[in-house]
């Protein structure tokens, strides 16, 4: 049964999430940001909220992972009618916060080096899971409008591409219903409260790749008895970029970007090894597979032009998915959202960021779609775009100066999320 997308916009507009409980969630979430991986409060804290709804509860999968898992309606085989999972990440940055909140972290955390990084929700997270929890509220109050199954995953360490793996690795597939679809947001710089949509690529697929470079150590003064990797590492630099700049089709998107070149302990030794370690992006899996071959090309030969005997090393890691989105779902769920949100649903641009919400949907093998968020205050927004300082002007995630704007932030994702879910369990 096909619900009309105003009967949804109404649903949303005759109940009200509790907005004390919603801000004050959001601002403790936001105060006590924690790493990827080492998520225990947050954790904890969500397993409180959830026990307030009538929902099965599965944690941990992975680490900190959790689901829950609401059924309405009369069971058939598992499930009145479909069954449609979201999903939120909740992990913080190592990043020290300027933004000047009232609420913004003085939280800390020690890393293995023993140096002190402040920590923040960056990226949005606190965000997520405010949404989702809301989204919780709705639908766990609203039963009378909706039949089967909503699945809700909250999922750590997604900063680092491992928290969706370890879930999956941890049995989620085999613990939890089978979706139909999967869906999730992200808060993005854009007008505060638009929600961005398109069909196909919207995050880039990414990989780092660690290369360890050989070579033979001597003497500052006797670079002859040496086979010096930093020069050979130099080479592969200048030659990585030539790989995108002509080889790579104009009408492609490629990225290589060199993050670290570590080489040597002091001023006057010829270290015996390097070891550079890139960061690559595309929107075409067949792009960067040729990427991928070259750069291990270009490596070895210039290896071997320094006559460097040992081969040189790769380690690929920090894997995230293409983020393609299903065509049939974009349209679906767009038509709810142009219903709901009117002018304020607008088209999104690709992204060259990364994300590893694909893994779900692709563990289960079904479609997805995934959609962005507005945050930036619209006078600070627009007056960027017409100055054309976008770029300068307007804080991104991961900078120490990034914030939503708090109310049409919450509202847009929480509606959002709200309105893409009873998109397909919406009865009435």
């Amino acid at each position: 049964m096909t619900v009309q997308p105003n009967t949804i916009k109404d649903i949303l507009q005759n109940y009200t999430v509790d907005p004390v409980w919603q801000r004050e969630l959001y601002e403790e979430l936001h105060a006590h940001p924690e790493l990827s991986m080492q998520e225990s409060n947050t954790h904890a804290r969500i397993l409180m909220e959830l026990e307030r709804f009538d929902c099965q509860v599965i944690a941990p999968i992975g680490i900190y992972g959790i689901v829950a898992v609401f059924h309405n309606g009369p069971q058939t085989n598992g499930s009145a009618g479909p069954t449609v999972l979201f999903r939120a990440d909740f992990d913080g940055l190592p990043v020290t916060e300027t933004t000047g909140a009232p609420y913004a972290s003085t939280d800390t955390a020690t890393r293995p080096d023993g140096t002190v990084t402040g920590l923040m929700h960056a990226c949005g997270h606190d965000m997520h899971v405010t949404a989702l929890l809301s989204l919780c509220d709705i639908m766990d109050n609203n039963r009378e409008h909706w039949a089967g199954t909503f699945v809700a995953l909250f999922q750590p360490g997604e900063e680092i591409g491992r928290g969706a793996s370890e879930m999956i690795t941890d049995g989620l597939t085999e613990r939890i219903p089978r979706p139909d679809i999967c869906l999730g947001q992200h808060v993005m710089p854009g007008r505060a409260g638009q929600v961005q949509t398109k069909p196909g690529p919207q995050f880039a697929a990414c990989d780092s790749i660690r290369i360890h470079i050989p070579g033979r150590g001597a003497h500052g003064s006797m670079p002859h008895a040496a086979i010096d990797p930093t020069y050979t590492a130099a080479h592969i630099v200048l030659r990585l970029q030539g790989i995108i700049g002509r080889e790579v089709n104009p009408k492609d998107f490629a990225v290589i970007s060199v993050g670290q070149l570590n080489a040597g302990t002091t001023n006057n030794i010829i270290p015996s090894h390097a070891e550079l370690v890139l960061n690559c992006r595309f929107y075409n899996d067949d792009v960067k597979h040729k990427v991928y071959a070259a750069i291990q090309r270009v490596v070895i030969a210039e290896c071997e032009a320094s006559g460097i005997q040992e081969e040189p090393h790769f380690e690929y890691f920090a894997h995230g998915e293409l983020l393609d989105n299903d065509v049939d779902a974009f349209h679906t769920v767009r038509t709810t959202f142009d219903a709901v949100f009117g002018t304020d649903s607008v088209d999104a641009e690709p992204s060259t960021v990364s994300e590893d919400f694909a893994n779900i949907p692709l563990a289960f093998g079904v479609p997805y779609i995934f959609w962005l968020i507005g945050s930036t205050p619209r006078t600070v927004w627009d007056k960027a775009v017409a100055e054309n300082r976008v770029n300068l002007d307007v804080p991104v995630n991961h900078m120490p100066s990034f914030l939503p704007e708090y109310e049409p932030t919450v509202h847009a994702a929480t509606h959002a999320a709200a309105a893409a879910v009873l998109t397909y369990l919406a009865t009435n």
